[in-house]
């Protein structure tokens, strides 16, 4: 990345027009990516390959079936599909990550039923701000070229404990059980479970609709 952004730092990539910056910025290149692009025409992409390459090439646990949320998101991490050993260790490593603290899993609970949804499941991700491994690491005095160590930390430690706090939003909202999180499920069928919904017919659904929204 240094020596990309020395030998092209000050190419000029696009024109501000003030049509432009009214219309919200619109049709202006503004951000590095790399994991997953939204064509117009092609659609939605993740790390160069559509969606219908993604479904059929991605770990699932039913053979023929829907992918599964981890090995989507280990391919918009690394750019490859995992193995079979890496995809096993990913999936316990997220399980792990995904447990809630007796305490915040006792606050989110007590969010009324009136309060909207989005921000029942907003104040539960910021509930967990106390975990943050990169505030820890920053208030240690990590070097700033550190960073990105703390920060995929705790965006995975978000991935994974977000359909658990979902869960309990929906529960909060909807009324009905609350199962706890099941080791043996993949993500998609663990947080359709939490949900309350039991048919594998679903939880298939629900593999697809996170891989189609990662």
């Amino acid at each position: 990345m240094k020596e990309f952004n020395k030998e092209f730092g000050k190419t000029k990539i696009g024109e501000v027009t003030v049509g432009s910056v009214v219309g919200g910025m619109r049709g202006l290149p503004g951000m590095l990516y790399e994991t997953s692009k939204l064509h117009p025409v092609d659609g939605i992409e993740y790390r160069g390959q559509d969606l219908f390459k993604v479904r059929e090439q991605a770990p699932k646990t039913i053979p023929g079936g829907q992918p599964i949320p981890e090995g989507v998101l280990w391919l918009l991490l690394t750019g490859e599909y995992p193995n079979e050993q890496e995809i096993k260790d990913f999936k316990e490593d997220l399980f792990i990550r995904g447990e809630l603290s007796a305490d915040e899993e006792k606050l989110i609970k007590s969010f009324p039923s009136t309060m909207h949804p989005m921000t029942q499941l907003s104040a539960g991700v910021l509930a967990c701000q106390p975990q943050s491994k990169f505030v820890k690491a920053y208030q240690g005095g990590i070097h700033k070229t550190k960073y990105w160590e703390p920060t995929l930390e705790d965006a995975l430690d978000l991935c994974a404990k977000v359909s658990r706090i979902a869960a309990i939003v929906y529960n909060n909202s909807y009324g009905g059980n609350l199962p706890d999180r099941d080791p043996t499920l993949d993500y998609g069928a663990n947080y359709a479970n939490q949900l309350g919904f039991t048919d594998p017919e679903f939880w298939e659904l629900m593999r697809l609709y996170i891989t189609i929204h990662a």
